[in-house]
């Protein structure tokens, strides 16, 4: 059992946790394959997607994410003989800018946010996609590391860092911090490393974040259905 009175602040994941992007992408995914004449399942593309977009993450200096977006989709392509257009590849690129939120996620952050949480993003996106997705759903943080404030994307340790200095210099030490992520290999194997609690939101059906880069190993703390699950564990009525 979890004690929310141990905690001051939350670092959350956002696409995949509070953000439902895994419906648009396999959407966008399913129609341009079918304007290929492939004949592929939602599950297989986005499998395929999250095994291509890993290596791109790992470059160095990192690329902005419309960039990973349209290399990724070029390497899917790729894979199965198919050059993508320009055009596809330019509003693929934008897709992070326009998923919705979980229908919990915004009650949810309230009501944690009214509990006394400070809540902060750590999010494997640019700047203005995140900016734009959030502010539609109306979503605010007291602390945003994103991949293009840090040059790195997750798993790599510096939005951690970054977040935790950005929370100690508010006066929240790291042992009052709760990462809370859907992502297994972006964030529940970090959080362990480096020794912060963790819940796991385990998004029935969804599957980015769980294979590659040690996310077998990962060992979260607790584990919650989703974001209102997540408030109630910390004490919400």
């Amino acid at each position: 059992m979890i004690d929310g009175a141990g905690f001051d602040a939350i670092t959350f994941d956002v696409y995949g946790t509070i953000l439902d992007w895994e419906p648009e992408i396999a959407g966008f995914l399913g129609a341009w394959a079918a304007s290929c004449g492939l004949t592929i399942e939602p599950p297989e593309l986005l499998s395929a997607y999250d095994r291509l977009r890993q290596p791109l993450q790992d470059e160095r200096p990192a690329l902005r994410y419309p960039e990973i977006l349209k290399q990724t989709l070029q390497r899917l392509g790729g894979e199965h003989g198919v050059e993508v257009a320009d055009d596809v590849l330019d509003r693929f690129s934008g897709i992070a800018a326009t998923h919705d939120p979980f229908a919990d996620s915004v009650q949810a952050l309230d009501a944690l946010r009214a509990m006394g949480f400070t809540l902060a993003a750590l999010s494997n996106i640019d700047e203005d996609s995140l900016a734009k997705a959030t502010s539609a759903a109306g979503i605010t943080f007291d602390v945003v590391v994103t991949a293009e404030r840090v040059g790195a994307y997750k798993p790599d340790h510096a939005h951690f860092w970054a977040a935790l200095s950005d929370l100690r210099a508010m006066g929240i030490p790291m042992n009052r911090v709760l990462h809370v992520a859907q992502s297994f290999r972006a964030d529940i194997v970090v959080a362990n490393a480096i020794g912060l609690t963790s819940i796991w939101v385990n998004r029935p059906g969804h599957i980015f974040g769980r294979t590659g880069r040690g996310a077998e190993t990962a060992k979260p703390d607790f584990e919650a259905d989703g974001l209102t699950a997540v408030a109630r564990m910390l004490g919400s009525p």
